[in-house]
């Protein structure tokens, strides 16, 4: 087995330190929401909109980000995202009204290709058997990004509710949550600066057909023989260089038809399943189980928590166990808790909030160990070099697209729905999701990016 060259290792953070900008971005909102609802007098669907605006923004972005990533680069293009996150948040603290707030978070989503360029890089400088651990980084740092907004949105909570803290000092306990949105420049601003270190990825100075480039980049990555990996890249790529029109035609050509079915309905069970919902709404919810709103600021920090610990559990078992196996597990759990959490909300006069509780935080684990990682994972692997990135595009469009549908409705299906009739639909998209896997699914792990792409297309 090949060691991991530090070098890659380092990299593949340096990159995945975009998981955590988007982890926070995404769920830092949900600490917002009554603050800002109160303060812009929000409609539901205005509501809905402030909270899915990033993932209306990404769907626009993935059309764009993989064609674009394969031409100018994988560096280039995380460079300019990183530089999107950090407007958004700037602009989204110092937002006066609905109108710039929604905007502002618009463009932020721009910047959420960051979850298809990232792994695509981290994946592109991987060995096969270390490959599923490196990728599934970023997913670790989404939810350590994820657990740092709940943690900060309770603390400046916390600060904004004591006399004579330094918030008070210099802000109104009403602003509170301008705070919660601007810390996010951090983040943002050191990614954008750690970027500027990595090098581009070989096999796609390959496809550019920079041959000595590709040496210097997978030199320094540590590649053991560069000449026989340089080699095996170039016999996989074609030899006319294709437009984007040829590209997405080879996208939906009947060689490519499983990896495409298998990209599409993978992206749309992780996100009508119902996690960013979990995320994105969790105060929201829990307060719906009858707690104060403290408490419920206190249990989303338990969620994150969740997330993280059984986030690494994935990282170690998605390489050692496989891509398939824990998607199996993990939707299975899914079905059981979200039809517990439906159970748990059935009766308003008689909630149950620590059933409630229990469904949601076994929901997330169960997700963490999953669909979370390995959508990613999978995406990564199951196309060819030489179309990978508009491939990508094309199965996180309907990815965003579900992403944005399930935030946007969301508070519409609390107030006319309920909560119970809500999370079992979630219940039954898991369950129909579980079925293609057990039927359609192949295994990618310990398998080279170019001998994924022989076998995928030979179904």
């Amino acid at each position: 087995m090949q060691t991991i060259s530090p070098t890659v290792i380092l990299y593949a953070f340096i990159v995945a330190l975009g998981g955590f900008v988007f982890g926070f971005d995404a769920s830092v909102i949900s600490g917002t929401v009554g603050f800002i609802t109160e303060q812009f007098a929000l409609t539901t669907w205005q509501q809905g909109f402030v909270v899915s605006a990033p993932s209306l923004g990404a769907l626009f972005a993935m059309f764009f980000a993989g064609a674009l990533s394969d031409k100018y680069g994988r560096k280039n293009i995380l460079i300019a995202v990183s530089v999107l996150y950090l407007v958004s948040a700037i602009a989204s603290a110092l937002a006066v009204n609905f109108t710039m707030l929604a905007g502002a978070r618009l463009l932020g989503g721009l910047a959420f290709c960051s979850l298809m360029i990232a792994p695509l890089y981290i994946a592109e400088i991987s060995a096969p058997e270390h490959r599923g651990k490196l990728v599934s980084i970023n997913q670790f740092n989404i939810v350590i990004g994820l657990s740092a907004s709940y943690f900060t949105n309770y603390w400046l909570l916390s600060l904004s509710q004591t006399p004579d803290s330094w918030l008070l000092n210099i802000a109104h306990a009403e602003d509170v949550w301008r705070w919660m949105l601007g810390l996010e420049i951090i983040p943002a601003l050191l990614w954008c600066v750690l970027l500027w270190k990595v090098v581009e990825t070989p096999r796609w100075l390959m496809t550019q057909k920079r041959q000595d480039a590709a040496e210097d980049s997978a030199k320094t990555l540590g590649i053991s023989d560069v000449s026989a990996f340089l080699s095996e890249v170039s016999a996989s790529l074609h030899e006319k260089s294709l437009s984007i029109k040829e590209q997405l035609g080879l996208v939906i050509s009947p060689k490519l038809r499983l990896p495409l079915l298998i990209g599409l309905v993978i992206g749309v069970v992780q996100q009508l399943t119902g996690i960013n919902v979990i995320f994105f709404y969790a105060p929201t919810i829990f307060e719906q189980s009858g707690i104060g709103t403290d408490a419920a600021f206190v249990q989303a920090i338990w969620v994150g928590l969740t997330n993280v610990i059984f986030t690494i559990v994935a990282i170690w078992a998605i390489d050692k166990f496989g891509r398939k196996p824990l998607l199996i597990f993990g939707l299975s759990g899914i079905i059981i808790s979200m039809s517990l959490c439906a159970y748990g909300f059935q009766d308003p006069e008689a909630l149950n909030p620590t059933l409630i509780l229990f469904a949601i935080l076994m929901f997330v684990a169960c997700f963490a160990l999953s669909l979370g990682p390995v959508m990613w994972v999978l995406f990564s692997e199951i196309f060819p070099n030489h179309i990978r990135g508009i491939a990508i595009s094309v199965v996180t469009v309907f990815n965003s697209l579900c992403s944005f549908l399930v935030q946007f409705i969301f508070p519409w299906e609390l107030a006319n729905l309920g909560p119970a009739l809500t999370f079992l639909s979630y219940a039954v998209v898991a369950a129909l999701g579980l079925v293609f896997v057990l039927r359609y699914l192949p295994e990618t792990k310990g398998k080279s990016l170019e001998t994924l792409s022989q076998e995928l297309s030979r179904h």
